[in-house]
């Protein structure tokens, strides 16, 4: 009997021993008291041992060392955290974005400034004062091509028929000092330039190649930023309070359960992650389209057709326009024809700046980012979850130390109807999301555009003013402009008399409208650049 008795009490003291801690001592909150006030809190919060965990809301009813405060404040520090995980995640990306942008920038405004300078190094010893005289226009073409380049507010095509337009206006004008020339007769001869063609096939074939190559270089340039700017306001959407208590359960839930060393299971991580990165992987689909477009982009920069061969042969092209003004002219005054042309692209020899490497370098940047979206859940999860021999079975599922069970979840909105670990409608999508996701398709179709030599932004206006007239000068066209008479008193200026009809004369009288006027521009231009 007294044998039995002992037995019976010795079983008992073990079975209090191992048993429930209601029954048993309970154990200290010593270890998460020190990674409580490590976080910035205040040690007041923190029981001295463990409690019953009734009060929890988000981590597991056992035996705890949080109570509701604590809960509630690690949650709100777990996703303050995921969102500062985001934000540094989307500045590394911006970050290359943003390099690349300042990198292209630079090279496009250094090929226009290298560009500028051959044309002057070209023109003025060849020109001399007609050059200085009229250097106005050529600085005014690379300004507009500037500011085309950093703005959306300049009409790059009314910019190239405004200086072909202007330098038909100047070299007139210089050619024909003799004459008094007002205004409306100076805008009909603009006007008739596609009628005339003194530059021959120069400015259409120009304004081609400029505009192809220039709305390529400006559209890339926008999609680095449009590109650099979605991730800034996409990594800046702050988390759902369902994300928030997926990720407490998930990173300080353990900690109440005194498994500090407990790490996420593999599968439980990644559908944490992609229940609360669930809007920003729909991204994915137009973020890989605008990446392959701007490789397709890009890989126009290259070749005969480039951006900096196009840029840096301006000057020649020019030069090639008015030598084509030149010899048109000639053609038509057999005498005109034997005096000595203007000499040809004088010591011009192009330069040429091909940056192949750069390209290189952003399509292979391009290309790997475009599965950013989808990839931020694993890269998020690779310093969470748990590895090495036995982390299936010994790993925080969220409940315990266990292996987890569900499968892993799909990419997107739409794959989450049925994630164990956050609770989301798919219904309600994150507007500020799908704002980004009409900004990518649209930067997309700009650039598809541009491959197309389109620049979206504006209508294309090169038909228009082309002055489609039977003739070279309609009846409304300005009356010619007078010989001025050598006298001592000041030329005087005859305007037409209104609703006064142009009446054609004899060779004796004025001159014809334009012909005989850019014959005397032949004939002053040829003897000034002899």
């Amino acid at each position: 009997m007294d044998s039995f008795f002992f037995i019976a009490t010795g079983m008992l003291c073990l079975l209090t021993a191992s048993g429930d801690r209601g029954i048993g001592k309970a154990r200290s909150c010593s270890d998460i008291r020190h990674f409580y006030s490590g976080k910035g809190f205040h040690l007041d919060d923190v029981p001295q041992s463990e409690i019953s965990g009734e009060h929890l809301r988000i981590c597991p009813q056992g035996y705890t060392c949080c109570t509701s405060d604590m809960e509630e404040k690690l949650a709100t520090l777990s996703r303050r955290e995921m969102e500062g995980l985001l934000k540094e995640a989307g500045r590394a990306l911006q970050t290359s974005l943003s390099g690349q942008y300042k990198a292209f920038d630079g090279y496009l405004q250094e090929l226009l400034n290298r560009s500028e300078v051959a044309l002057q190094e070209t023109f003025a010893p060849s020109m001399g004062l007609l050059y200085s005289q009229n250097a106005p226009v050529f600085s005014d073409l690379y300004m507009e091509l500037r500011r085309y380049c950093r703005t959306s507010n300049v009409n790059l095509e009314e910019a190239l028929n405004d200086f072909w337009a202007r330098l038909l206006e100047k070299l007139f004008n210089q050619a024909n000092q003799q004459y008094i020339i007002d205004e409306d007769y100076q805008e009909c001869v603009s006007k008739q330039m596609e009628t005339l063609r003194p530059f021959g096939d120069a400015p259409r074939e120009l304004k081609l190649k400029v505009t192809r190559a220039l709305v390529a270089a400006r559209s890339f340039i926008q999609g680095l930023l449009v590109s650099g700017d979605v991730v800034r306001k996409v990594s800046q959407v702050q988390l759902s309070l369902e994300c928030m208590r997926a990720m407490m359960r998930m990173t300080y839930c353990p900690h109440c359960r005194g498994m500090a060393s407990a790490r996420p299971c593999a599968n439980y991580c990644s559908n944490v992650m992609k229940g609360c990165l669930a809007n920003q992987a729909d991204l994915n689909t137009e973020w890989r389209h605008l990446a392959d477009t701007m490789v397709q982009v890009a890989g126009r920069f290259d070749g005969p057709t480039g951006v900096d061969v196009v840029i840096l042969s301006l000057p020649n092209r020019i030069a090639e326009a008015i030598s084509t003004m030149m010899e048109n002219i000639e053609a038509v005054n057999s005498k005109v024809r034997k005096l000595p042309s203007w000499p040809h692209q004088k010591g011009y020899r192009a330069l040429m700046y091909t940056d192949a490497g750069q390209v290189l370098d952003a399509s292979r940047r391009l290309k790997d980012m475009q599965p950013y979206w989808v990839s931020l859940p694993s890269v998020l999860c690779s310093d969470r979850m748990a590895t090495g021999a036995g982390a299936e079975d010994r790993c925080w599922n969220g409940m315990n130390r266990a292996r987890y069970l569900p499968e892993v979840m799909g990419d997107g909105l739409a794959s989450q109807i049925n994630n164990p670990e956050v609770e989301i409608d798919i219904t309600k999508p994150d507007m500020t999301i799908r704002q980004q996701i009409m900004q990518l398709k649209i930067m997309t179709h700009r650039l598809k555009n541009a491959l197309n030599g389109n620049d979206v932004d504006f209508v294309d206006t090169s038909d228009d003013a082309s002055g489609s007239g039977s003739g070279i000068c309609a009846d409304d066209c300005p009356p010619s402009p007078r010989l001025i008479v050598p006298i001592t008193q000041p030329p005087m200026v005859y305007a037409r008399p209104e609703n006064e009809r142009v009446v054609k004369g004899s060779a004796s009288q004025n001159l014809p409208c334009v012909l005989s006027s850019l014959l005397s521009l032949a004939a002053l231009l040829l003897l000034l650049w002899r």
